[in-house]
């Protein structure tokens, strides 16, 4: 049986996790899509992408197209990207948080389509930011689909899936971690059945559809008339990016951990309540949040009891 020819579109760490799992167990890589490099740091020198740099590392060929649209404004990089796919003569595509839509030319190219991991477990959260719109939800539990890629937005039909659950202490970053590398094992699974021609699409249900939405940099400011475990979860849910921001002692700083405690003193939304030393407690519309730890301008991420020490009078 001749081994799948596997082509690769992903661009962050998630994605750099299930192409390494896809190298290292043999499969024939011959061409990798991902990102043009961003700038990035305080420098804002040009980055590449985690993907990227594990191509380079493995001798990998790579196309980095800024678009796929053969009539868009980057017509000439998406027929460049074009002649690159057709001569690598994938037989599949894998795609993982590549960030660009792939056209219907890029779609019908490989004899076995495109194989999507997506963080989440379809139909609920659809979209961009998958993990982070899960635990901002309360959601118990997500996981990964690998899904057959359709013309729709993540609408394909759901070859594999593998449940997680959501803690209470989780954030974006360890839910993350956990579903890339359910995500490598998976589509390990996936590449395993299409060789073997065992592959079993199951259509999507109708009920449940939720799309989660790219994450704003303008959602960031906390809103405190909203619930104190509202609040709570969106920390962890925009930790690492974009941080909930707040105002302490004049400064807007990072909120990165909160704990949800009782307002029993009837204390005003936005207002601190009267707490033991070395904490901080602010009302909420419902409820009140105590801060845990928290991030200065330029600063690093530090406990609030630390912050406390530091500035004694900062806050009542």
């Amino acid at each position: 049986m001749t081994a799948l020819r596997v082509a690769y579109a992903g661009t962050p760490e998630f994605a750099r996790v299930a192409l390494q799992a896809i190298v290292d167990a043999g499969w024939t890589v011959p061409l990798v899509l991902t990102q043009p490099d961003r700038p990035a740091g305080r420098g804002l020198k040009l980055q590449p992408s985690a993907v990227k740099q594990l191509a380079l590392e493995r001798g990998l060929a790579l196309a980095q197209p800024q678009g796929l649209k053969l009539d868009g404004r980057f017509a000439a990089d998406a027929q460049a990207a074009q002649a690159a796919l057709q001569a690598a003569a994938p037989d599949v595509m894998v795609v993982a948080a590549y960030g660009l839509i792939l056209p219907a030319w890029v779609l019908a190219l490989p004899r076995l389509g495109c194989l999507n991991i997506h963080g989440s477990l379809l139909p609920r959260w659809r979209g961009a930011a998958p993990i982070q719109r899960a635990i901002e939800a309360g959601d118990t539990q997500t996981g990964i689909t690998l899904m057959q890629m359709d013309a729709g937005l993540d609408t394909g039909a759901m070859l594999l899936t593998e449940a997680s659950a959501i803690g209470p202490d989780d954030t974006t970053t360890t839910v993350h971690d956990r579903l890339a590398a359910i995500g490598a094992r998976l589509v390990l699974q996936g590449l395993q059945a299409a060789q073997a021609g065992q592959l079993r699409p199951q259509k999507q249900p109708d009920a449940g559809v939720s799309y989660a939405h790219k994450i704003d940099k303008a959602e960031a400011a906390i809103d405190w008339q909203a619930d104190a475990r509202v609040i709570e979860r969106r920390l962890r849910a925009f930790d690492p990016f974009p941080g909930a921001t707040a105002v302490l002692a004049g400064q807007t700083v990072k909120l990165w951990r909160g704990r949800v405690v009782a307002n029993d003193a009837g204390v005003a939304p936005g207002c601190w309540l009267p707490c033991a030393e070395g904490r901080l407690v602010m009302a909420c519309g419902s409820g009140a949040l105590e801060w845990l730890e928290l991030q200065l301008p330029g600063g690093r991420r530090m406990p609030v009891r630390d912050w406390r020490q530091r500035f004694p009078g900062a806050v009542p």
